[in-house]
């Protein structure tokens, strides 16, 4: 989804009404707390797509709820490299700031059955 689009889906909803946005952003967001957006718990540093997708998310009042728990490692990883290699946080979860405490927990499970690169995220 672009993220002029997030805003106007947001525009389509009535009051109390939720919408929770998941996607492979490709966005690494970083592990510093950033207010009503980020918490400490995302992963390493910010890409050029985590910057685009912060901006969003403080335009439109969005958190990104799976920045939020504190989780093993293991359950906060989002993807990983063929070989494994290397492990991104690049899946997020966006949620309107006003609900964020809606989510109790989100993490992501490697066990999975997936033919894909990408882990579940929940």
């Amino acid at each position: 989804m672009c993220y002029e689009e997030i805003g106007k889906a947001k525009g389509y909803l009535k009051f109390l009404e939720i919408i929770m946005i998941k996607g492979d952003y490709n966005a690494k967001v970083g592990d510093k707390r950033i207010e009503d957006v980020g918490g400490p718990s995302g992963i390493w540093t910010v890409n050029e797509r985590g910057s685009r997708l912060i901006e969003c998310c403080q335009i439109n009042h969005f958190t990104i709820s799976n920045t939020w728990y504190q989780n093993h490692p293991r359950r906060q990883w989002t993807s990983k490299s063929l070989g494994d290699r290397s492990r991104n946080k690049r899946d997020n979860t966006l949620i309107p700031t006003q609900f964020q405490n809606a989510i109790k927990t989100s993490k992501s499970l490697p066990g999975a059955d997936c033919d894909v690169d990408h882990i579940l995220v929940v």
